[in-house]
């Protein structure tokens, strides 16, 4: 029970304050917080913002940005020829499944990684790039009929995907080599599994969690945060790379030892971040089928290396031995575990300093928003001015958690 208690946003946000307080207080194993550079920071993204988004009508930051390219949405065009008289449950199974499938794969592609889109012939990278891929990997490769007039990710099709089929829809070849193909093929293959082992309780697509979230809010009322705990519920026990404690899938979760407690949840840190980068990009599909999304803010910041890495770029946190940023550090080492915990607590902290940089309330800019706007997008700027891309640490990526 007490394992359990980490399989949502609270856990999440509650670990990673317990170190940004200790770093804070100064004692960070690894990292020193300078607050002096905070407001900066939180300049350089409200300046973001108002550049990306002159009207400050900021959306969600969700996988469903990077399928338009070029001002075409590659969802709508797939839409018009394969799915038209689909109605809006049948849309929003189709289009989770889609999403499930996309997240999971978008682990960092690595920085020579290219993929010529084959609908508006623009050539991508990186997060954009496995976007584009990932829906002619549904569309074209991967997805069934459902015999409904919408389009299906079964157990079947993800359990025949091999890396072949992968290699090809990611345009993966020696001289565009895809990081982490092997990874993405065990995490699509593991997908297979577990709906295998869901079937019995009616769950035999990713998109039959619309039907299971909607049979938990009769009002048509759904919390944020509940839709996370039904994909970790679902998916957890997927991610080959996650942590297992006493039997209990914990998937995205790392170790620290200011985190002390007195029960079998002791130094352990859960982040979550592909499942809440899918639980952020499953609230438009709800809420186009007619869920009425609430506390958006449950949510937590995504512990991955944009937004990380747009604090240690500024400034914000620096590493006490900077030799740390020379070395390749696995996902678990308990310095990459600090930084992705001082990376949630941060967001916070920045998203509540832009809100009053721009005026708007918790409510019109959401931290969601404050992502998509700002945060994400001036890490990765910042990353190619400094080092062409690259993340300020060295991750031994291996396709299945950033």
């Amino acid at each position: 029970m007490a394992l359990e208690s980490l399989l949502n946003a609270e856990a999440v946000r509650e670990r990673c304050l317990r170190i940004g307080a200790a770093v804070e207080s100064g004692d960070g194993r690894w990292f020193r917080y300078r607050p002096q550079c905070l407001a900066s920071c939180v300049e350089r993204v409200s300046t973001e913002c108002r550049a990306n988004y002159p009207d400050l009508d900021i959306p969600f930051h969700s996988r469903w940005r990077h399928f338009v390219v070029d001002g075409v949405d590659l969802w709508q065009h797939y839409l018009e020829a394969r799915l038209v008289d689909a109605d809006s449950a049948i849309l929003a199974r189709s289009a989770i499944d889609l999403a499930v499938l996309s997240v999971i794969l978008d682990a960092g592609a690595g920085a020579d990684w290219r993929y010529r889109d084959p609908v508006t012939g623009t050539v991508l990278a990186r997060s954009e790039g496995l976007a584009a891929a990932t829906v002619d990997l549904f569309f074209n490769y991967l997805g069934q009929d459902d015999g409904e007039g919408g389009l299906a990710l079964t157990a079947t099709s993800l359990l025949h995907a091999d890396q072949s089929t992968v290699a090809e829809a990611f345009q993966h070849d020696s001289g565009n080599q895809l990081l982490g193909l092997a990874g993405r093929v065990a995490l699509l293959r593991g997908l297979g599994k577990r709906l295998q082992e869901l079937a019995p309780t009616g769950m035999t697509r990713p998109g039959h969690l619309f039907d299971r979230l909607q049979a938990t809010s009769p009002a048509g009322e759904l919390q944020a945060g509940a839709v996370l705990e039904e994909v970790l519920a679902c998916f957890n026990p997927i991610w080959p790379s996650g942590l297992e404690v006493n039997g209990t899938a914990l998937g995205d979760c790392g170790r620290h030892v200011l985190v002390a407690t007195d029960d079998d949840t002791s130094q352990l840190v859960p982040f979550h971040k592909l499942s809440q980068w899918l639980s952020y990009s499953l609230l438009e599909p709800l809420a186009d089928a007619g869920l009425d999304i609430v506390a958006h803010d449950r949510l937590t910041g995504l512990p991955e290396y944009r937004n990380g890495g747009l604090f240690l770029d500024t400034g914000v946190i620096l590493p006490h031995d900077p030799d740390l940023l020379i070395q390749t550090l696995a996902l678990d080492h308990e310095a990459v575990v600090e930084w992705r915990a001082l990376t949630v607590w941060l967001l916070d902290r920045v998203a509540a300093g832009v809100r009053e940089n721009l005026g708007r309330s918790e409510t019109e800019l959401p931290l969601a928003s404050v992502l998509q706007g700002g945060t994400w997008s001036a890490g990765r700027k910042l990353a190619q001015e400094k080092r062409g891309g690259e993340p300020p640490i060295h991750l031994a990526i291996d396709g299945t958690v950033f």
